[in-house]
Formats: C-alpha cells, structure tokens, sequence
C-alpha cells in the first residue's frame, strides 16, 4: 500500500514535499482552508482521538456491522451507474469498506481518504484496482479542481462542521458530469437513547445537556447540495433498526464504532443514577418483547452530479403534447398510435 499523508495548516502558499521514510511514500501537502462561515459544532481533535482509539482497540471489527452493511448498500449504487469510473475518492473511508465492495469493473484508481491513521493503517486492500491511502481532514478537500471522476463518502460527514463547504469543494474537485454519492446519518438516528437520557437526567438531576451528537435533517440535504452546485439530485432515506442486551451494551457498542459525542458542548460524565434510570426508561419506552431494546440508525443517500452540458435537461414549459387529465386514458393512446 503506498501511504500519502496530508499534513493540514493554515498557510497561504501550496507546497509539496516529497520523501522517503521507513520505505512509506510521503507527500507532505501545506494549504489554505477555504474561507467560509459555519457553526463550529464539534471538536474535530476529539473526533480524530476518539476514531483512533477506536480502530486500535481489540476486535475493532466487531463493531464495524453498520458501516459495513451501508458501504454495500452504497456501493450498489454505483453499480447502477453504467460508467467506469477512472479516478476516485473514498472520503472518510475508515478501514476501506466501500472499496472492498467495489471492482476494476466500475474502478480505475482509489484515494481512500481519512483523519484517523490508525482507520487508515488498518485498511483491508481491495482487489482489482490500485488504491491510495490519503490522511486528510474532511472539512479540507486535498484534490485538484476538476479531478475526479467520482466522489464516496460512507458515514463521516455528519461530524463535518462546514457541510456546505464540503459540499463545495467536493463539487469543485469533481470533473463534469462527475458524480458524487453520500452516506451519513440522519436527525432520527438514536433517537431512543436520546430521549431516554433526556428524561432521565431531567428526573435525577432537574435538567439535561447532549449526550448524542446532533444530525442533519434529510430536508436539509437537498438544499445544501444544490447551493453547492450539485444538480440531478437524489435524496433518500433508510432505517436500520439493531436489538441490543441493554443500554450499556448499545452505548459500548457506539464507543467502539468512533461515533461516541464530540459536541463542543458535550457533557463531560454521566452519574451512575441518572445512567441506571435512562436504562429502566429506554426499556420500558422502547423495549421488545423478548427483553432486548431497539436502536434505529437512520441514513440519508445523496447523490448528486456536476453540472455538463451532455446531461438531460427539461422540456420547455408548454412542449407537452399530451396532458396530464389523460393519463388515464394512455393505454388507449399508445394503441391508437401503433395502428
């Protein structure tokens, strides 16, 4: 595997450097972030240490199941796409999911892109195709304009504190008619354990603060992707719905995924009371039958495309030759017209 990492600063000159270490290939990238408004809403550090952690602790695959069954269903998405992408980006890739689901077929050339180097380190190479691993932020885009064949991002842009500016350079990077295809958690997901720990801690403690990191809503995706110049939109939304033992087993199972809080505003303990009371509410709110407790992962598909020239574009108003009040009547319509 051949190692470019992308060390990110606040400069106003593009230098690369190039060397040779321990037989690794390095690029030593130094650029500007682009200058945009946004909320700064998560801590980007703890986010990076918490991925980290996350991927050298043991067994870190065991609780790779959401990311692994999202980076397929994506991946089939691009299996739609009649094209043979030449030159790709996995952004946010963690241990390489997507690429393991992808082939020479519809690849020519992978970046697998992410701030975790330990993600990046333990990336399983996929077969069929050469790949890159590329250490980069994601709010910070290190490719060219007009580079890139296709775009994959599988569950990282919910941490990313300037959306619309990724959106924006992902849009830039992109050649025409590129396209780019998106995965990241919904408003709803969690919304269980939320709720319980809100309502615990309002009984225990007479107030509560955000223990689960806040989502984007699906109505807001659309929009944004359009401001970024995206067009041909298509937004969708799927439920995962997991059983867990209890509470405490779903919250370790988060821990182990990387996607525990980094809200700037996060509440830095939980006391044992206020933890042992969401438990009992989750349970009684949510709880099944059989004694386990749901947890719903909600995941917002995006797919959007660079504006060409060779697109389709709609028909002017008042082109139509048929009216929509006929509809019911097309049968008879086309039969007429084949005699």
């Amino acid at each position: 595997m051949k190692f470019i990492g992308c060390y990110l600063a606040r400069f106003s000159k593009s230098n690369v450097f190039k060397s040779v270490r321990n037989g690794i290939s390095t690029a030593v990238v130094v650029f500007q972030r682009p200058e945009t408004s946004f909320i700064n809403v998560f801590d980007r550090n703890v986010k990076k240490l918490q991925r980290n952690r996350a991927a050298a602790g043991d067994n870190s695959d065991t609780y790779d199941y959401i990311r692994e069954e999202v980076s397929y269903r994506l991946a089939d998405r691009v299996y739609d796409i009649k094209r043979k992408f030449n030159v790709a980006v996995d952004l946010g890739c963690g241990k390489g999911n997507i690429g393991r689901n992808l082939s020479s077929d519809v690849l020519g050339l992978l970046y697998c892109c992410d701030s975790s180097i330990e993600m990046l380190k333990r990336i399983k190479h996929p077969t069929g195709f050469p790949y890159f691993a590329v250490l980069s932020d994601e709010e910070i885009f290190p490719f060219k304009d007009d580079s890139l064949d296709l775009v994959i991002s599988c569950l990282s842009l919910h941490w990313v504190n300037d959306l619309p500016g990724t959106f924006r350079q992902i849009q830039n990077a992109l050649k025409n008619d590129g396209v780019f295809l998106g995965a990241m958690f919904g408003g709803d997901t969690l919304f269980e354990l939320r709720c319980s720990l809100q309502l615990a801690e309002i009984e225990r403690e007479g107030g509560f603060a955000a223990h689960v990191s806040p989502f984007t809503a699906i109505q807001d995706v659309g929009s944004l992707l359009h401001r970024a110049g995206f067009t041909m939109l298509t937004v969708d939304v799927d439920e995962l719905k997991v059983n867990y033992p209890g509470m405490m087993e779903l919250m370790y199972d988060i821990k182990g995924m990387g996607e525990n809080n980094a809200a700037w505003n996060r509440k830095s303990n939980l006391h044992r009371d206020t933890i042992l009371a969401a438990a009992s509410i989750y349970r009684e709110l949510y709880g099944n039958d059989d004694g386990t407790i749901p947890a719903t992962f909600q995941v917002i598909y995006m797919i959007g495309w660079k504006p060409d020239p060779s697109q389709p574009t709609p028909a002017k108003r008042g082109s139509a030759s048929v009216s929509l009040k006929d509809l019911s009547k097309i049968d008879k319509m086309i039969r007429d017209k084949e005699k």
